[in-house]
């Protein structure tokens, strides 16, 4: 019992190291435009996370570092002047076996690629639809 203990969260944090280091170096090290970790219940008002942030016009896509714990769906709305996106991301996980072992990764799934028109404000609001205890990586990167 101990060993499973203490085996599942090396396996979770490996799981993490995996998905992160898996990612196209020219992904890893995008332009960074707008980052949360979502971690802590304390970054929620009413349960859901808000901000806003200036955005140029362009080709922007979304990446996640998620983990077992993560909220399973997770909600995205993007408002500006002349823009508006809005998305339910799911968390999927694919069992990985090795010869000696077993271990999970976990992405989000939806529309990662958006396109916005013209420089704005954009406002931004993150629902884990109740999970706010699981923690997850949210960047918008430049394309």
């Amino acid at each position: 019992m101990n060993k499973k203990i203490v085996l599942i969260p090396i396996i979770m944090i490996i799981a993490t190291f995996v998905t992160i280091f898996s990612l196209d170096p020219s992904e890893r090290n995008g332009n960074v435009v707008f980052h949360v970790t979502l971690a802590d219940s304390g970054l929620y008002a009413n349960g859901v996370y808000t901000d806003t942030f200036t955005i140029n016009e362009g080709e922007y896509s979304f990446r996640f570092v998620p983990n077992g714990s993560s909220p399973e769906i997770l909600s995205i709305i993007l408002n500006g002047e002349n823009f508006d996106f809005s998305e339910d991301f799911n968390l999927e996980s694919t069992l990985h076996q090795t010869g000696t072992s077993e271990y999970l990764t976990w992405k989000y799934v939806g529309q990662e690629i958006i396109l916005i028109s013209e420089m704005q404000e954009v406002f931004i609001i993150i629902n884990p639809n109740g999970n706010v205890i699981g923690s997850v990586s949210v960047d918008i990167l430049e394309n």
